[in-house]
């Protein structure tokens, strides 16, 4: 009979724990939890917090109780594991409650404690109405201090996950916020044209943004007053939620002597086992590799920990599969926005000196026709010879995750732009259009692909034009009125064939019109009446919210 102890009882953990009964009746499985809570849901903290979520059960999925009762497991909550002696096949361990220490042996151990909140060791941090959120205590102590003290100014250290979906949630408390984010962008996953959109969108709906800033102290007698940049700007905050990332939980993996990698992450093998063979390790403690690149990385999310801790399980009980690594499929929600991506941003690809090609297009989430339609920003980026998928990109409303979805398992399976657009996807006005945004999508891309088309990117342009180019707005006169983008020369679509005298042969033209496809026209009209010219992907639709970033910088 094997004796397996899983040190973490939460995404990976609890998985892991769950499917070794079900594989194996008579294995003694233990449930090792220095916290009081087990298989809760982690990500839905800020939405309790925010009472989207309006029970606090309905977070946590399993209970010490329902885990010995279902699946005869001993669950041992507020016991800390203090460290492993792995050439005894031996672990310590306190109890919370008692203060008790005692060992216990193991046949297989699993790793799976987690990440810890990231702390930068901001002077003041330690105040009382400063927070960390990543747990249920932490989330209780939250809630109480908003419904008992209504604070009026929030301030939101970090634009990843955990910050957006706060700062959601303070705002529709109804407090003014501000977020502050070291970088330059939110939202590390997208590019910067597309982090742009969702950044506008911010800043219209009332947040303070503060992009390249951070953080050094928190002024305030007994609790912070104010959050003090490190340009001397200072921000009056009632309430200050840090949301600066994670790092992996790796002190008993370190003292334990087990291999590190260089994110700070447990390495494991393709089948999730530690230098020490008899311990495994899944979840936000290990280092995992891109799927696609092989390259280590460090990605904290439940949908892979629940995965590896699958795996795990079955490797322990004799049914053995690798993990195949993780592509990096993440979704956030921002008040009505939703941004979402897949695969590799241009950022890694240029670091990683591979090459690529993009497109950008704005297509309606269904059918316009059919009430309550609305636009996306999606962008594909694929191999120049192949068109295989490198990485997929969608900033939205509604249907961004079906797009994303769908283009994460196409690049999953390995599909490229052709069969992107042969994929028959279900069509009815209220969910989609006779051609799916991800159709359209590698429309785009093929036309790229076959040489249709040549494009530029808008932070491009300003260059070329300075190197000579011409810049076109093929929209109507009156949009071109509303806006336009300066230097540019206005050509309807329309007019375009009547002007082709009047257009300099022996300079490189650019054309654009609102999302692309006027543009697209106009650049197959004068490429084939010998016009050198190119076409500017995504239009003024993604001119608009890049520049606006570009002039607040």
């Amino acid at each position: 009979m094997k004796k397996i102890v899983i040190i973490g009882g939460v995404a990976a953990g609890a998985s892991c724990a769950a499917r070794l009964r079900r594989l194996d009746e008579k294995a003694e499985i233990i449930v090792l939890e220095r916290g009081e809570y087990i298989s809760f849901a982690n990500c839905g903290l800020p939405y309790y917090i925010g009472g989207v979520i309006a029970r606090r059960q309905n977070l946590l999925l399993n209970s010490p109780e329902s885990l010995r009762s279902r699946f005869n497991i001993d669950v041992r909550i507020m016991n800390e594991v203090t460290s492993i002696l792995p050439a005894e096949k031996t672990i310590e361990i306190k109890d919370l409650n008692s203060g008790d220490n005692y060992r216990e042996s193991y046949d297989y151990l699993v790793l799976a404690p987690g990440a810890a909140a990231t702390d930068p060791g901001i002077s003041g941090s330690d105040r009382p109405n400063v927070f960390k959120l990543r747990n249920i205590p932490d989330t209780d102590q939250i809630k109480e201090y908003i419904m008992t003290r209504q604070p009026r100014q929030g301030v939101v250290l970090g634009a990843g996950f955990i910050g957006l979906e706060m700062l959601e949630m303070l705002h529709s408390a109804g407090l003014k916020v501000s977020l502050v984010e070291s970088g330059p962008q939110v939202m590390r996953m997208l590019d910067p044209e597309m982090a742009a959109i969702l950044q506008q969108y911010l800043r219209h709906q009332g947040i303070d943004l503060f992009l390249n800033a951070k953080a050094v102290t928190m002024d305030g007698e007994t609790e912070a007053k104010s959050v003090v940049l490190e340009d001397g700007r200072s921000l009056p905050a009632d309430i200050v939620v840090m949301g600066l990332g994670v790092k992996p939980e790796n002190a008993l993996a370190r003292n334990a002597g087990l291999d590190l990698g260089p994110t700070g992450g447990v390495i494991v093998n393709d089948f999730l086992q530690t230098s020490d063979p008899y311990i495994y390790a899944a979840g936000d403690v290990i280092e995992s590799s891109n799927f696609f690149t092989g390259e280590a990385r460090h990605f904290p999310m439940a949908s892979p920990a629940n995965r590896q801790g699958w795996l795990v399980a079955g490797n322990i009980a004799g049914t053995s599969r690798p993990y195949p690594g993780v592509q990096g499929t993440s979704i956030v929600k921002v008040l009505d926005m939703v941004a979402a991506g897949t695969g590799q941003n241009e950022k890694d690809l240029q670091r990683l000196g591979q090459p690529y090609l993009c497109c950008h297009l704005h297509p309606s989430s269904h059918a316009t026709y059919y009430p309550g339609a609305s636009m996306m920003t999606l962008k594909l980026i694929f191999s120049p010879e192949e068109g295989h998928l490198l990485g997929a990109q969608i900033v939205g409303f509604d249907g961004v995750d079906k797009r994303i979805d769908v283009l994460a398992t196409a690049m999953r399976a390995g599909l490229t732009i052709d069969d992107l657009q042969e994929l028959e996807l279900a069509y009815a006005p209220p969910f989609s259009s006779a051609k799916d945004p991800v159709n359209m999508a590698a429309y785009v891309a093929g036309n790229i692909l076959d040489g249709n088309v040549d494009v530029v990117y808008w932070w491009q342009v300003a260059k070329r034009m300075e190197d000579g180019s011409i810049l076109i707005d093929v929209r109507t006169p009156a949009e071109s009125a509303a806006g336009m983008v300066p230097g540019a020369i206005n050509i309807p679509i329309d007019s375009i064939r009547d002007k082709l005298d009047h257009i300099p042969r022996d300079r490189e033209l650019m054309v654009y019109c609102r999302v692309g496809q006027r543009s697209y026209i106009a650049s197959r009209i004068l490429k084939q009446h010998g016009f050198n010219v190119k076409n500017i992907s995504g239009g003024y639709l993604l001119y608009q919210p890049w520049q606006a970033e570009q002039n607040n910088k």
